[in-house]
Parts: C-alpha cells; sequence; structure tokens
C-alpha cells in the first residue's frame, strides 16, 4: 500500500534525511520561491550545469540576492577543476540561507576537503559522484571530513563510462555508493534524476532507487517530488506495524522475548521515527 503523505515544507526535513531533492537552474530566479514551496524535500539552486559560462556570474548575484533577501536552500558549485569553483565559494561563504553545497564531478577527498576549508566550518557538502573515476575514488570522498552524503551524477556517469541507463548497468555504481555510505557511517545516498513525467515510469524508478538502498532522488521538476517522496518513506502498512511492535515490545524493550525480538524493536522505532517526520499516517490492522 502506498503511505499517506502530507507534503512537508522543505525546511522541515533534516537533510540527512531528505527524500526528493530538486534543482532549480540558477539564472531562473522567478523559480526559486516556487520550488522552496514545493512538495521537495530540499531545493538546490544549481550554477553548474544549469548555467552557461558567460551566463555564471549573473547567476551567482541571483542566487546570493534570494538568500541574502530570506530565501533558504542549497547551491550546486561548479566543480572544483574550473575557475567558476573558487568564484563560487567567495560568494557563498557566510551567506545566510545557504543550507550546504553540492559539489559537481567529485573526483577526489582533496576537493572535498579543498571546498569546506573555503567555507565556514560545518557547511554540509553533498558529493555528487558522476565519473569513473569518481567512482573508483568513492570509499576515499566518502570518508573525508568534509562529507555530509553522496549523491549519484547518473547522466554524466553514463556519457563518461558508455553504459545505458537500465538497471542492470547502472546496479554497480548505485551499490558502491550505497556500501561507501554506509562504511563510512553517511546518510543513504542520492539517486539520479528520473528524465521523464510519466507516473508510471516516476514510480518505478523512485522504487528501483529505494531498493537499492539510496535514500534520496533528485528532481528536475517539483511535480516528480511527490513520487520519490511516496517510494522513499515507509508505507501505511508499514507504520502500522512498526506501532504494534512498539506496542507490544515496549518502547524500552521490557516486552523483549529472545534476539530476534531486539532487530524487529530496532526496524520498528526506525519505521515509527520517519513516519513522525515525514507525516505519514499508520494502517491500523486488527488482530
Amino acid at each position: 500500500m502506498t503511505a499517506h503523505l502530507d507534503a512537508p515544507a522543505s525546511a522541515t526535513v533534516a537533510p540527512e534525511l531528505a527524500r526528493s531533492w530538486l534543482l532549480v537552474p540558477g539564472n531562473a530566479p522567478e523559480r526559486f520561491a516556487a520550488a522552496a514551496a514545493s512538495p521537495a524535500d530540499a531545493v538546490i539552486l544549481d550554477l553548474e550545469d544549469a548555467v552557461p559560462a558567460a551566463g555564471k556570474a549573473a547567476a551567482r548575484d541571483d542566487v546570493v540576492e534570494w538568500l541574502r533577501g530570506g530565501g533558504r536552500a542549497w547551491v550546486r558549485i561548479n566543480d572544483a577543476t574550473t575557475v567558476h569553483w573558487a568564484d563560487d565559494l567567495a560568494a557563498l561563504a557566510g551567506v545566510p540561507g545557504l543550507q550546504g553545497v553540492m559539489l559537481a564531478k567529485t573526483e577526489s577527498g582533496q576537493q572535498v576537503d579543498a571546498t569546506a576549508a573555503q567555507l565556514p566550518a560545518g557547511t554540509r557538502i553533498l558529493v555528487l559522484i558522476e565519473s569513473a573515476v569518481g567512482l573508483e575514488a568513492t570509499p576515499e570522498i566518502a570518508r573525508a571530513d568534509g562529507t555530509f552524503r553522496l549523491a549519484f551524477g547518473s547522466g554524466d556517469f553514463r556519457r563518461d563510462t558508455g553504459m545505458d541507463d537500465s538497471p542492470l548497468a547502472m546496479a554497480y555504481p548505485r551499490s558502491r555508493l550505497v556500501v561507501s555510505s554506509r562504511a563510512a557511517r553517511l546518510p543513504g545516498p542520492v539517486d539520479g534524476p528520473s528524465l521523464t513525467d510519466d507516473p508510471e515510469v516516476l514510480e518505478r524508478e523512485a522504487k528501483l532507487t529505494a531498493s537499492m538502498g539510496m535514500t534520496g532522488k533528485l528532481c528536475m521538476t517539483p511535480a516528480r517530488a511527490p513520487f520519490v517522496n511516496a517510494a522513499l518513506s515507509p508505507s501505511s502498512d508499514e507504520v502500522g506495524w512498526a506501532h504494534e511492535v512498539i506496542d507490544t515490545l515496549g518502547e524500552d524493550g521490557r516486552g523483549v522475548r529472545d534476539g530476534s525480538d531486539l532487530p524487529r524493536l530496532a526496524k520498528a522505532k526506525r519505521i515509527s521515527e520517519l513516519a513522525r517526520v515525514f507525516r505519514i499516517r499508520g494502517t491500523h490492522h486488527h488482530r
């Protein structure tokens, strides 16, 4: 059964749990406010792929102005090998409303460290893996001090490697990001975006993201965010099951009878917490 979701504002979901990450071109300031009011858990204003080189300075100014004016969002900055990287960081450092940066085309932990060094301490860095070199360096990148969470730049990765977008072809890079994230004790990684508005495909691809162990997904339009939110949330049935387990075993585990009860209780508590954050109502089961 599909979860019953109340669309939360992007500010209400902590970024380590954020499911839908909405990319908005940095040169389209007229879309910023609507994106912030959308069902997406997080908004990323894009200064990289969405903006041609000649327009980057103007887009950067628009993004900074909106953030200084009370807006809140992440910003995708240009990769560390470009001349735009330092300009992005200089403009964004210390700007109110900046929730974190997404570092494009990351290929080493050193690039993450260099980015972190130019930003106020504690600034979150969502690290985008978009190439074979980046994927091979994922364990090192995941362990960099500045890395907050990993994300999969699936389109550029396919162009770099010649792989197609079939689930089988993309299973290895997705798994690599999931395993590296877990080993480095990071939140689950953010998958690449769907490139369609077909509801059946959006639902299927979001469920695939969940099946791979990824806990977020990039979105290119606000209308695609609800499909991601539903697939990456516990279902109403799961929430109902979790409440029953907690009722039976007790929040403190006083009803635990054998070893199998402990992992069931831990899973139930996790589901219950996600249900609270994502505002999902559980299905009541009658025994």
